[in-house]
C-alpha cells in the first residue's frame, strides 16, 4: 500500500501550473520576437528595402520555443547549476537552453528541407549556419532575463516574488517629516 503526500499537487494543479508557465514564457518571447521583427523592418525601410512584418512567425516561434523550454525543464536540464550563485545558474541555464533551441532549429531546418524535396545528404551543406547562430544569440539574450526571473521565483518562492513585483512597498527611507 502506498500513501500519497496530501500536500503534493494533483494532476489538475500540475497541468494548470505548466499551462500558466507556458503562457507566461510564450507571451514574454512573443513580445521579444515581435520587437525584433519591428526593429528589423524599420532598419530595412531606412535602406529602402521592402519587408513585411511577420508577427505570425514570431508568435509561432515563441510558442514552439516556450514548449521546448518546458520539455527541457521536464528533462531536468540545468538543474545541476541550481546550487551555484544565482548569476551562474541564470547564465548556465540560458546557455544550455539556448543550445537546446539551436539543436531544435537545426532539426527543424533539416526536416523542413527534406519535406520540400532536398536530398537528406545535401541538406546539411545548404544550411545557413550563420543565420541559425545569430538566432541563437538573440534567443540567449532573451533567455537571460527570463531565467533570472524564473530563478528568482525558485529561490524566493512565488508569493514573495510576486509581492515584490506587484504590491506597493513602504519607502525604505522616508526622509525628514514635514509635520515639524
Amino acid at each position: 500500500m502506498t500513501s500519497k503526500d496530501p500536500a503534493a499537487p494533483g494532476f489538475k494543479q500540475k497541468a494548470k501550473r505548466e499551462f500558466t508557465d507556458f503562457v507566461v514564457i510564450a507571451l514574454y518571447l512573443a513580445f521579444f520576437f515581435c520587437a525584433i521583427v519591428t526593429y528589423t523592418a524599420l532598419v530595412l525601410r531606412k535602406y529602402e528595402v521592402s519587408s513585411s512584418l511577420n508577427y505570425t512567425f514570431a508568435i509561432i516561434n515563441a510558442l514552439i520555443i516556450a514548449k521546448v523550454i518546458l520539455i527541457g525543464e521536464i528533462m531536468h536540464l540545468g538543474r545541476g547549476a541550481e546550487t551555484r550563485p544565482l548569476y551562474q545558474s541564470v547564465l548556465y541555464k540560458s546557455v544550455v537552453f539556448g543550445l537546446l533551441v539551436f539543436v531544435f532549429h537545426l532539426l527543424e531546418e533539416f526536416v523542413k528541407r527534406v519535406i520540400h524535396g532536398q536530398p537528406a545528404g545535401t541538406v546539411w551543406h545548404n544550411l545557413q549556419v550563420e543565420e541559425l547562430l545569430s538566432r541563437t544569440i538573440i534567443i540567449f539574450c532573451a533567455f537571460l532575463p527570463l531565467f533570472a526571473f524564473r530563478e528568482l521565483r525558485r529561490v524566493l518562492g512565488e508569493p514573495k516574488l510576486y509581492a515584490l513585483f506587484l504590491h506597493p512597498r513602504a519607502p525604505d527611507n522616508p526622509g525628514p517629516s514635514t509635520n515639524d
